[in-house]
């Protein structure tokens, strides 16, 4: 399903030296025993997840389908960029579903906010609110404006038809609320956190009103699940990613990580990458800084920098084999632009060649290490099991690095000095 190459990394990667520490660690994610594990549900998940619960979710995508033009996705970090990815990366940015997909609570800029509160103005929207405890500000803010907006639009009673809970299963205020307002609700489990949550309700919800196949989805997650339980790294294509990046980090000295992707739909899923590994390594003052680019395009901002400037980066490339949709390069007679050497070609096929060409020449001429992950396809199946590569390459690679990959207690630190801010109370 999934190939990591490590042929284009500059030095050697010595794979041998790790077989003992990845079976060790592998067997920290497998019999739980490290530190985190409580939020190890993830590891298991695409076997025991809660079947009755993802009927639920089918049938209100269904539901929404069938009674809105928009869902409006309301969360922050893991409670929406893992939707957000698979939704662009399966339905491209331009995408004709019957369902329009909406992002809010992921910012406090007034601009945003009072621009879609006013696109909404005009169309039947429904609500899928997104949080464990239903308190984080960002979130919080734009559900209480939506739902002021939803009321004044068609009263409280049809509003609260419009609101999908996803949050905890027993406590919290959102849970409070939910049950207070009968909220269809559905469950963020407990022993998964936000970043690892894409394959629970968090992600499937949205992706499913997206017209996506969620079956397919956790089928590949399943087969990834299955695959990817080898404590043999020759035979473990996520082992040897996490292997290789934390080998170019601690002992080739890079502090950057860039992924590389060469559609505009995956920019997201880079995203998510950034938030996945960003937040479960950066502690202890250790890590990478995940960083994105978007080939061709960045070739012409950051090419530059990133072929002849500071060393400080290696690259992995996420290259999608074989494209959704082509269109190809047609004759013109009067050839001013000197294309016709191209006539007939898949636009795909020229992006391969930059591909190509432009890994040559980071890797031979500018000496950048670069970990080269290809995917057969992009379809419901294959994204399931990407997002459970990189999951489990995630855990691995943070426990090789001796953190704990679930907490995230540097993100607490701005929040209380915003709250000392805004003046609320008990800070």
């Amino acid at each position: 399903m999934i190939k990591t190459n490590l042929t284009h990394t500059v030095v050697n990667v010595p794979i041998d030296a790790y077989r003992q520490d990845v079976r060790v660690v592998n067997d920290m994610i497998k019999n739980r025993t490290g530190a985190g594990s409580d939020f190890l549900g993830w590891s298991t998940w695409p076997k025991d997840y809660d079947k009755e619960e993802f009927k639920r979710i089918k049938k209100a995508a269904k539901e929404i389908r069938d009674n809105y033009e928009v869902l409006v996705v309301v969360g922050i970090g893991g409670s929406y960029l893992g939707a957000r990815c698979a939704i662009e990366a399966l339905n491209g940015l331009f995408a004709k579903n019957k369902v329009e997909i909406i992002y809010m609570g992921n910012t406090l800029s007034s601009n945003y906010i009072y621009q879609v509160l006013e696109y909404l103005k005009d169309k039947k929207f429904a609500i899928n609110v997104i949080s464990k405890s239903g308190t984080t500000t960002e979130p919080a803010v734009s559900f209480r404006l939506l739902k002021a907006l939803l009321i004044s639009k068609v009263g409280e009673e049809a509003a609260n038809k419009a609101i999908y809970a996803t949050t905890d299963k027993e406590k919290g205020a959102l849970r409070q609320e939910a049950n207070e307002k009968g909220y269809e609700s559905f469950v963020i489990p407990n022993n998964i956190g936000g970043r690892f949550s894409v394959l629970t309700a968090v992600g499937l919800l949205p992706i499913a009103v997206a017209g996506c196949d969620i079956d397919a989805m956790m089928k590949g997650a399943y087969d990834a699940m299955e695959l990817y339980d080898n404590p043999e790294i020759e035979q473990n294509e996520c082992y040897k990613y996490a292997v290789a990046r934390h080998y170019l980090h601690k002992s080739e000295g890079k502090a950057v990580e860039m992924y590389v992707t060469y559609d505009p739909n995956y920019t997201n899923f880079c995203e998510w990458l950034k938030q996945l590994y960003g937040e479960s390594e950066g502690k202890d003052g250790k890590a990478l800084l995940p960083s994105a680019v978007t080939f061709s395009t960045d070739l012409h901002s950051l090419g530059q920098f990133i072929q002849e400037g500071t060393p400080l980066m290696f690259e992995t490339v996420i290259f999608v084999k074989k494209a959704a949709y082509d269109v190809k390069v047609e004759h013109d007679e009067a050839n001013l632009d000197g294309l016709n050497y191209l006539e007939g070609k898949d636009v795909s096929y020229i992006n391969s060649k930059a591909m190509e060409g432009t890994l040559t020449a980071h890797v031979v001429d500018g000496k950048i290490p670069n970990i080269y992950i290809e995917v057969a396809r992009m379809d419901e199946y294959h994204l399931g099991a990407l997002f459970f590569f990189f999951e489990k390459a995630c855990a691995m690679s943070a426990y090789l690095l001796g953190v704990n990959p679930f907490n995230q207690p540097g993100v607490e630190i701005y929040k209380k000095r915003m709250f000392q801010l805004l003046g609320k109370p008990g800070y």
